[in-house]
């Protein structure tokens, strides 16, 4: 998920203005010592903000430093298996979202660790949509004429993704198997530039993430057609959601926290509640919402059951549509 630099730069700056609270007494207290977050993808995406901002926020709570560190490569493998092997001493963190952890899993045939075994789910932190849109040029108005479009033409409609495994990729994947059609996925490296190439045409259609089309949208450079969740979004209120036609569809991308296996509970569930007590903050809130998703609040426990039943689900996925890594 790339944002356009004025959007980063806001968010970013907002960080620092978010409110602060009475540092913890004592020097037996967690944290004792700056806490590494590492964010398994390159800077200026959703990623890379939501570690700011939630860092920003437990810095504040917990008095001390949580510095965000960028990890990229290998589709979030490399940041993920440098946290999966850390010490689980609650100092090295990671900001996860669905491909390192329930997409990858199935995707790639080997990897050095397990997500569900190796790390432990601290908290969740933001769930996003994504919007089905298309090329004004295309002709499909609805998603009903989409699949009409689809079944006419087999093979003739070009979907781009932000890369092969990314969740506008198994999102794309899920439709074409849930509404019977054959489309042609073209991955990109990057969501950025397969939304350069939407919107010139090269390509037909696209999930994408909303923060990214908005500006799009709102000119007419492109025509969204439905969202992936399984409710309308505040962000489109106007929109179906792509359920609507197709009972049962269901696609979203989401952001937390994770930390390496061992990691103490009462380290974990303190981070749990200040990260919640973020997440209810009406100026944190706000923040969120500039990214078009919404706050992800709970326990650990129900973090950790949205990771597994999305490793189940789109397991099944990424083995129907045989999908391989780039």
């Amino acid at each position: 998920m790339k944002l356009s630099r004025r959007l980063f730069l806001q968010l970013a700056a907002g960080a620092a203005a978010l409110p602060g609270a009475p540092r913890p007494a004592g020097a037996q207290s967690y944290p004792q010592r700056p806490v590494r977050l590492i964010v398994p993808f390159a800077s200026g995406g959703a990623s890379d903000i939501l570690a700011r901002l939630t860092g920003q926020w437990l810095s504040e709570r917990l008095g001390q430093p949580f510095v965000v560190e960028m990890r990229p490569g290998a589709a979030g493998n490399v940041g993920t298996e440098a946290v999966a092997t850390s010490p689980p001493d609650g100092y090295t963190l990671l900001m996860v979202n669905a491909a390192p952890s329930a997409i990858n899993a199935t995707l790639y045939d080997k990897l050095s660790f397990n997500f569900l075994r190796d790390l432990v789910p601290v908290g969740g932190v933001l769930r996003t949509p994504l919007v089905l849109q298309v090329n004004p040029g295309f002709s499909p108005r609805s998603v009903p004429e989409l699949i009409a479009y689809a079944k006419a033409n087999p093979g003739k409609i070009n979907m781009a993704s932000a890369g092969n495994g990314s969740p506008p990729h198994v999102a794309g994947e899920l439709f074409k198997m849930m509404a019977g059609v054959d489309i042609v996925h073209v991955p990109y490296r990057g969501g950025g530039p397969a939304l350069v190439d939407l919107l010139g045409g090269q390509v037909q259609m696209m999930f994408g993430v909303i923060a990214s089309s908005m500006e799009y949208i709102r000119a007419g450079k492109l025509r969204p057609l439905a969202v992936s969740t399984a409710t309308r979004v505040d962000a489109l209120p106007d929109l179906p959601t792509v359920g609507d036609f197709l009972p049962g569809y269901e696609a979203s991308d989401w952001y937390g926290i994770c930390a390496p296996k061992g990691t103490p509970v009462e380290i974990i569930d303190k981070l749990n509640a200040q990260i919640n007590a973020g997440l209810a903050d009406p100026k944190l809130k706000a923040r969120l919402a500039d990214l078009g998703g919404t706050p992800l609040p709970g326990t650990p426990a129900e973090f950790g059951k949205l990771i597994a039943d999305e490793t189940e689900k789109w397991g099944k996925v990424v083995r129907a549509a045989h999908m391989k890594p780039e």
